[in-house]
């Protein structure tokens, strides 16, 4: 069993949400549950007892309370609380009006703060404005944004109306972008002029104006001049476009919360497959928000004193997961710009300027600390933090202990893990339990998670395939485009009818922690935001030098590194110019995390007998474990080339 390296006191855990909860469970049905562990079993044993007494329990506003909880246990199939009826931005703009939502940190710019009240009359305001171009409920509106206070507001005032809102961070370039939006036709872009990045100013106006000559349903651009306030709108070549103030100006007077379906859809979210575009899921409204509130009230003790950071770009689930926090009538602290601008202080520092107690990053962030030799507790002694999440990859031991012996030793530290699939967590913290090296703290509540080996066979201590065998309010509604759900089957169910298996390998240990070892699909993870592998090679294999090309992620230092393998034409090398040719291009035409760390040159790519690429078996070679399906393979032969490479690399990491 693992090493205990923090233990909550018995003051804390019977001050904790989750201990509160417990004790209604028991109270109300009669129960004698000590434990979390029988908590949970009880949650997935008793399922539409459990999200019916917690959808009491949040005190979530429904307009209207749901005709059943769950109309059967089917995986696909199962509908959640038909009937019922609610208003996302209601439910998050629900806490005393001088009380701070949100903070806002800009690098190189001062930390400002508004007020529930002074975001609730911009939401209604950009509602009012939506409602006036003949925006009407399932239509689209698109977020090409900085992580600032109008995405938030564009974001609220969407949903508030019942407009579907989806987002992408404004790294993306304009293939990138298209991509997305253009399959589902936004009536309304939201964007800025650019945006600003380890001290650099990153102009975005270009890529706007690519997206918007290829949105046949757009009605209407609104920009926020963010780099440059005496902005001129003429800049975007549309003919319908407002600055961001004179946008808010309609009148909002008579507006008022309307009621939505509990299915109604309220985001689109991205998740790339390994072939086509990348996949739409559309997440429901009371879906999205039960499972959030759950997570934050239980599982994170977020209550209303607290001050809730997580560094994020507005593509990524966990910004939408963020943004929910506000339901606990708790702050919000945005940040945009680079973790390490100035230096790797800057968010350590924000924790005392925000009174941060709750702050959220990435292993990734954390070992680039270790590597630089940072210690937090040198500078401060951090007195309102108390809990520190991560999530994005595995959080390694030396991760674990650098955090209590350099940032704070009495915390809780909450490595979690989910998806843009279920835009939430199947496994995360829990402020009643200890903090074990290495794992995860518990599964959350209500989601019947399990490890499945080669057989299909539930496995403890050992690893094996993340399933979750029963339905979850978060779980997609739909995904776009997709009228016979043979896209949203295939993408989860085909494997093992259903069960959702999720592409990652886990352990779930008799202690009830978890351990997550990474993907088990081909789909690439860096820095937590999940990409394509297609979306590599429809830009790469249009380049005149390369014939084909295969891309791969390959678990190391808390992160994934992206390697990349080209097969280019007769007497083309892969030289420094080329290499910069294809960094610019990927750079250019999707974002910098589709980048490569690595690029080498091949003979060939393994493709099996019916001409797909075998990225699995080449990740297997550098991942040292062994390749069992060359006889699906239709040129074996040229796994030599990896084999190669990879003994190369190991040789060369160890020297």
């Amino acid at each position: 069993m693992s090493e205990i390296l923090w233990q909550p006191d018995r003051e804390r855990i019977q001050r904790s949400q989750m201990f509160r909860f417990l004790q209604r469970v028991n109270e109300t049905f009669s129960l004698q549950l000590n434990t979390y562990p029988e908590l949970h079993r009880w949650s997935v044993q008793e399922l539409e007892t459990f999200w019916e007494l917690y959808r009491k329990y949040s005190g979530i506003h429904f307009h209207h309370p749901p005709r059943e909880t769950l109309s059967s246990l089917k995986l696909p199939g199962a509908r959640w609380f038909e009937g019922a009826e609610l208003n996302y931005a209601q439910n998050l703009l629900a806490a005393p009006s001088d009380k701070i939502a949100l903070f806002s940190k800009v690098e190189g710019r001062p930390l400002t703060s508004l007020s529930f009240s002074d975001l609730e009359q911009r939401v209604k305001h950009f509602a009012a404005a939506l409602l006036q171009l003949g925006i009407q409920p399932g239509d689209r509106v698109a977020g090409f944004m900085p992580n600032i206070p109008e995405t938030v507001i564009a974001m609220l005032g969407a949903t508030a109306i019942g407009a579907v809102w989806t987002s992408c961070s404004p790294d993306f370039g304009p293939q990138g972008l298209i991509d997305r939006f253009g399959q589902v036709e936004p009536s309304v872009l939201v964007c800025a002029d650019g945006y600003f990045y380890h001290g650099r100013p990153f102009p975005v106006l270009d890529t706007v104006q690519a997206l918007v000559r290829e949105a046949k349903h757009l009605k209407h651009v609104v920009v926020v001049p963010f780099m440059d306030p005496a902005m001129d709108p003429s800049q975007v070549d549309f003919p319908e476009t407002s600055l961001w103030d004179d946008f808010l100006k309609a009148d909002a007077s008579q507006f008022s919360y309307q009621p939505f379906a509990f299915n109604h859809p309220l985001f689109v979210m991205y998740s790339s497959g390994t072939t086509g575009l990348p996949k739409c899921i559309v997440h429901g409204t009371g879906g999205t928000l039960l499972q959030h509130h759950k997570e934050q009230a239980l599982h994170t003790d977020i209550g209303p004193e607290d001050v809730v950071f997580y560094y994020t770009t507005c593509g990524w689930m966990m910004w939408n997961w963020l943004a929910s926090v506000l339901a606990q009538k708790a702050a919000i602290v945005l940040y945009e710009g680079s973790p390490g601008f100035p230096d790797l202080h800057a968010l350590w520092d924000l924790i005392d300027e925000a009174k941060i107690t709750v702050f959220g990053t990435s292993p990734k962030f954390l070992s680039q600390n270790i590597k630089s030799k940072i210690e937090p507790s040198k500078r401060s002694d951090l007195p309102t933090l108390r809990t520190i999440l991560s999530t994005g990859a595995p959080l390694d031991e030396e991760c674990f202990r650098w955090v209590y012996h350099h940032v704070k030793a009495d915390l809780q530290l909450s490595s979690i893990s989910g998806g843009t699939d279920i835009i939430s967590c199947f496994m995360l913290g829990n402020p009643m339990l200890p903090v074990r090296c290495e794992e995860i703290q518990c599964l959350g509540l209500g989601m019947d998670v399990v490890a499945l080996d080669s057989k299909g066979h539930p496995v403890l201590n050992q690893k094996g395939e993340l399933a979750c065998r029963s339905p979850a309010p978060s779980m997609p509604v739909s995904f776009w485009n997709d009228p016979d759900s043979s896209k949203y089957s295939e993408a989860y169910f085909d494997r093992i009818p259903g069960i959702w298996l999720h592409g990652d390998y886990i352990e779930v240990r008799d202690s009830g922690g978890v351990v997550v070892y990474g993907r088990s699909d081909a789909t690439l993870n860096p820095g937590g935001i999940r990409i394509g592998t297609a979306e590599i090679y429809r830009i790469v294999e249009r380049l005149e030098e390369v014939m084909d090309s295969l891309v791969i992620g390959v678990e190391e230092d808390s992160d994934l590194r992206v390697l990349l393998f080209l097969v280019l034409k007769n007497g083309q090398d892969l030289d420094e110019n080329l290499k910069l040719k294809i960094q610019q291009t990927l750079r250019r035409e999707a974002t910098p995390r589709h980048v490569p760390h690595e690029m080498y040159s091949v003979g060939a790519v393994p493709k099996t007998l019916n001409g797909k690429k075998m990225e699995l078996a080449v990740r297997e070679i550098f991942q040292g474990t062994r390749t069992d399906n060359k006889s699906s393979m239709s040129n074996p032969e040229c796994l030599k080339d990896y084999e190669v490479i990879s003994s190369n690399r190991s040789v060369k990491n160890h020297s």
